[in-house]
């Protein structure tokens, strides 16, 4: 079963602006089909992960561009850099607009050559696993924000449904192959991770150490980010764990929330949070296998966080949008989970573990200026969409 993409408007309307078009993200979330799903029938297909192909593209561009002419979709391209200075040159030969469709994962090298070659030619577009309106066929589904009509009608989940939700996670493969194995999923998933991209960025000599670490990162989704503990813990440096991180963020695995600290409080913490970006791959790595075990374990609330702030950040980037968003903490403990600045607004955002809100949650947002606050939201397990009063609302998770 084919699931639409929200992203697929964005990549038809970039195709009529923009020369080269560039989805980037983490390995099987579906780039390659989401392109071939709208391809027209003379646009040349070829993967650099044909060793033929792969070959001729490194070795000879100008004869591999003769081979494959445009318009064309190049899947996997970072995989043969020697390409970038020929797409320019022949991009800057025409008029004609989406001639290059390209796909790659989120690499240092891959970024780097297009920056390089590319720029002012190229839409960069962002692509994760299913969100959640792409699960329930509403592609279409606008960016979130706080401001929902309260006539809004969307599916509600009770507590064990989100539990078995986060824990699937939201690659494709989990979706369209009926009775597949997550384990052997997503087991597989970090072999080929490990053997593909990680080693064609840097040089992992000690797998081991960094499986520990792809565990205890794992294991503190939704905290701030501390170096010193996670080295401590591994034995390895803080310069390694940084590195490493940096290599989990560019690969689309991880994102790092960066704190407010613009006129609000010169208190205010400067570290920033760290969230993986699938819940299903999350859990996998924390050995939670099923919903109803993590539903009473510890770290269920932070999973939870985890999933809301990873599910609003694919609503705008599947949308062709990046969001300004933050975190606020001080050190008198002063904290909201979430802020989306726009329109000269910050909107406030908490979120909770709880079927029960109360306006009380929200107390944090008066840190905020009366005239710079938005409505704000407390994201929760309630079961519909209500104000607590004219400022904030309690909102559905399954409403993201």
């Amino acid at each position: 079963m084919y699931y639409q993409r929200t992203l697929t408007k964005t990549v038809e309307q970039a195709s009529k602006s923009f020369k080269v078009v560039l989805i980037t993200g983490p390995r099987q979330v579906g780039k390659t089909t989401l392109l071939e799903q709208i391809r027209e029938p003379e646009r040349v297909y070829v993967t650099l992960d044909d060793v033929q192909a792969n070959s001729l593209a490194q070795t000879d561009p100008t004869l591999f561009f003769q081979t494959y002419q445009p318009p064309i979709l190049i899947d996997e391209v970072q995989k043969a850099p020697q390409l970038f200075p020929y797409i320019k040159m022949l991009a800057d030969k025409t008029d004609t607009r989406g001639q290059f469709w390209l796909t790659g994962s989120q690499q240092f090298n891959l970024m780097k050559n297009v920056s390089e070659s590319l720029a002012g030619r190229v839409a960069i577009l962002d692509l994760q696993g299913f969100s959640q309106a792409e699960k329930h066929k509403e592609a279409n589904r606008p960016p979130f924000h706080t401001d929902l009509p309260l006539q809004t009608q969307r599916p509600i989940w009770n507590v064990h449904q989100i539990f078995d939700i986060i824990v699937k996670g939201s690659f494709p493969q989990l979706f369209e192959i009926k009775d597949v194995d997550t384990n052997l999923f997503f087991s597989s998933y970090i072999r080929t991770y490990l053997e593909r991209d990680v080693r064609e960025i840097t040089r992992i000599t000690d797998e081991t150490a960094f499986i520990t670490f792809l565990r205890i990162l794992a294991s503190r989704t939704g905290q701030e980010l501390n170096y010193n503990s996670i080295a401590q813990d591994i034995g390895k440096s803080v310069n390694t764990i940084k590195a490493w991180t940096s290599i989990l963020e560019t690969s689309g695995l991880i994102y790092l929330l960066q704190p407010y600290t613009k006129n609000i409080g010169k208190r205010s913490i400067k570290t920033p949070k760290m969230y993986f970006l699938d819940t299903g791959l999350c859990c996998y790595l924390c050995g939670i296998p099923s919903g109803e075990l993590l539903r009473n374990m510890p770290i269920s609330g932070a999973l939870f966080e985890t999933y809301v702030v990873s599910e609003i950040l694919k609503s705008y980037w599947h949308n062709g949008k990046r969001p300004f968003v933050y975190f606020y903490r001080d050190t008198s403990q002063k904290e909201i989970d979430l802020l989306i600045e726009e329109n000269g607004k910050l909107y406030p955002i908490e979120i909770k573990q709880s079927a029960n809100p109360q306006i009380q949650m929200s107390k944090s947002f008066s840190i905020i200026d009366d005239q710079r606050r938005g409505l704000g939201a407390i994201v929760c397990m309630t079961d519909k969409l209500i104000p607590l009063n004219r400022e904030v609302y309690a909102i559905p998770v399954s409403y993201i």
